[in-house]
C-alpha cells in the first residue's frame, strides 16, 4: 500500500532567528497580483534611494609619508599588503586592514618613480630619479600584525646605477626578469647589474612600462613623444609605434583580455584599444586598417589623467587625475560609474585596485595613502542568508528598472565639488560649440569633403612599424604566431 505525503523542505518554514515572524507562504500567480509591477516599481524607486544614503566609500587614510605619494604596487602574495612611494625617496609598505606600516624601505636619494613586486611577493623592485634600480626583500613576517610605533626597516638587497634616471619599473608575470623605463627601455635580471638587453625607439624619454599579463615576452611604453610603443622580447627591435595626439601618462593591460590594454593621457580622455591593431599580417604589405581605431574612449575627468588599473576581474578599471578625483569605469562603458573625492585630497598621481576587487587605493600629493570601497553601498562584514537575498533582490529591481526616467536619474546622480562641476559644464559648452562649428563648415562645403570623423579615430595621429626585413621570414612568423598562444586567443 503506497501512501502519497506533501514533503516540503526545513529550510521553508523554519525561522532564522527565535523572534522572527512565522513564514507566511504566497502564491506568485500574476493573475492573483494585479499590482506586481507597480510595486516592484516602487521597491526599485527605494532600492535606488537607500543605496545613495548608505553610500559611504571613504574607509580611512593611512599618514606617514611626508611629500607627495608618487607610485604605489601591489602584492601578489599577500591580500592586505601594498606598496607605496613618496617624492622624498621613502618607501612604505602598508597593511590594509589595520591600515598602519609595518615596513619602511629607506635609501632613495630622490623621488620613487617606480615600483613592483616579484609573482611570489617576495622580491621588491624600485626605481627613481636618483638613477639607481634598488632590490628589497619582503620577508613574510612583516605582513603580520607588527607594532607600528617601532622603526622596522630594510636594507637592500642590490642596487644597480645608471647614467639616467628612472621613470617606471614592472616586473615579469612568473618570470626572473623585470623592466625599467627611462632614456631606453631596459631588460633586468635578478643575478646581473646591467641589463641583458635594451630597446630604444627614438631619443625622447620612456615613461611607463606594463607586462603583458597574457603573453611574458610581450610589453608596452609609452614616451614623452606622444608615443606608444609595443616591444616583443624574441624579436631585436621594438614591433610597432602608435603616436597619439597628447602625451600618454600610464598604460594597462586587461588581466582578463590580455589582447586590451588601456591608455590614459592629458586630454581627459581614457581609450581603450585592442592588440590585433598592432598585428603585422604579412601579404606583400602590412595592414594597419584598424590601427588608428580605439575600442572605446572613455571620458568624464576635467584635468589630465595620471595613472590606471584594472580590476582583478578585468570588468572595472580605477583613474587618478589632476582634478583631485578618483574615478571608476566599467570597460566597455563610455562614462564613469563612480567618483570619489575629499576636500583634503589634493591631485592623485596613483591609483590601485586591491587584489579581491574590494577596495581601491589612492596616492596623493597631500602625503596621504586613501582606502575606498569599490561598490560606495556594499555593507562589509558577514552577511545572513537572508541580508544577502535581500541585496540581490534589490539589485535584481533595480536592473530591471534601470530604463525608467526616475530609477535612472536616482543611480546616476553623483555629487561633486563645484570647481568640477563647472570645469565640466564649461567643457560641455566648448565642445557644443566646436560640434555646431564643424556642422557649419560642413554645410557650407562641397558633399562629402569633410567626413564625419568619430571620436574614437581621431585620437591618434599616425603609426610607424621597424622594418623585419633583416630579421628574417622567423621573426615575423613570431610576430604572427603569438596570437595564437593560450594567453591570446
Amino acid at each position: 500500500m503506497k501512501v502519497k505525503v506533501i514533503s516540503r523542505s526545513t529550510e521553508e518554514f523554519t525561522r532564522e532567528r527565535s523572534k522572527d515572524l512565522q513564514r507566511v507562504f504566497r502564491n506568485f500567480d500574476p493573475n492573483l497580483r494585479t499590482h506586481e509591477k507597480a510595486t516592484e516599481y516602487v521597491r526599485a524607486l527605494n532600492a535606488a534611494k537607500l543605496e545613495k544614503i548608505f553610500a559611504r566609500p571613504f574607509m580611512g587614510a593611512m599618514e606617514g609619508h611626508i611629500d607627495a605619494v608618487s607610485c604605489m604596487a601591489k602584492n601578489p602574495n599577500h591580500l592586505k599588503g601594498i606598496f607605496s612611494g613618496s617624492m622624498d625617496g621613502d618607501i612604505r609598505l602598508w597593511d590594509l586592514a589595520t591600515r598602519r606600516c609595518v615596513r619602511q624601505f629607506p635609501g632613495h636619494q630622490g623621488a620613487v618613480k617606480g615600483l613592483t613586486a616579484s609573482t611570489d611577493g617576495c622580491i621588491l623592485v624600485s626605481c627613481g630619479t636618483d638613477c639607481s634600480v634598488r632590490l628589497w626583500n619582503v620577508p613574510v613576517a612583516s605582513m603580520m600584525g607588527l607594532d607600528s610605533s617601532s622603526n622596522y626597516s630594510s636594507e637592500p638587497l642590490a642596487v644597480y646605477v645608471s647614467k639616467n634616471a628612472f621613470w617606471g619599473v614592472d616586473h615579469q608575470w612568473d618570470g626572473d626578469h623585470f623592466a625599467t623605463a627611462g632614456a631606453q627601455v631596459d631588460l633586468w635580471d635578478y643575478n646581473r647589474s646591467e641589463p641583458i638587453r635594451s630597446f630604444e625607439w627614438g631619443k625622447d624619454t620612456v615613461i611607463s612600462v606594463r607586462f603583458n599579463p597574457g603573453e611574458p615576452n610581450l610589453l608596452a611604453t609609452t614616451s614623452r613623444d606622444r608615443g606608444i610603443i609595443l616591444y616583443d622580447l624574441r624579436l631585436s627591435s621594438p614591433v610597432r609605434k602608435l603616436i597619439m595626439q597628447t602625451k600618454t601618462n600610464s598604460i594597462a593591460w586587461n588581466p582578463m583580455e590580455p589582447m586590451n590594454f588601456t591608455a590614459v593621457s592629458a586630454i581627459f580622455y581614457v581609450l581603450t584599444r585592442n592588440i590585433s591593431c598592432f598585428t603585422a599580417r604579412y601579404s606583400g604589405c602590412f595592414d594597419a586598417r584598424k590601427l588608428d581605431e580605439a575600442k572605446c574612449v572613455h571620458k568624464d575627468h576635467v584635468s589630465a589623467v595620471m595613472d590606471i588599473d584594472y580590476s582583478p576581474t578585468g570588468r572595472e578599471f580605477v583613474t587618478g587625475s589632476y582634478d583631485r578625483t578618483v574615478r571608476i569605469f566599467q570597460y566597455n562603458g563610455g562614462h564613469s560609474r563612480e567618483i570619489y573625492h575629499t576636500k583634503r585630497m589634493q591631485r592623485v598621481f596613483c591609483v590601485k585596485f586591491s587584489c579581491d576587487a574590494s577596495y581601491v587605493i589612492s596616492g596623493s600629493d597631500d602625503t596621504n595613502v586613501r582606502l575606498w570601497k569599490a561598490n560606495a553601498s556594499e555593507q562589509l562584514g558577514v552577511l545572513l542568508p537572508r541580508e544577502r537575498r535581500k541585496h540581490e533582490y534589490r539589485e535584481a529591481v533595480k536592473k530591471r528598472y534601470k530604463h525608467l526616467p526616475d530609477v535612472k536619474r536616482i543611480v546616476r546622480h553623483r555629487h561633486l565639488p563645484k570647481p568640477i562641476f563647472k570645469a565640466a559644464a564649461l567643457r560641455r559648452i566648448v565642445l557644443d560649440a566646436e560640434r555646431k562649428k564643424e556642422e557649419r563648415r560642413r554645410a557650407h562645403s562641397k558633399p562629402g569633403s569633410r567626413p564625419i570623423i568619430p571620436n574614437k579615430w581621431s585620437r591618434s595621429v599616425c603609426a610607424s612599424q621597424r622594418s623585419v626585413e633583416a630579421a628574417g621570414l622567423g621573426c615575423l612568423q613570431n610576430l604572427m604566431i603569438f596570437h595564437s598562444t593560450p594567453g591570446l586567443a
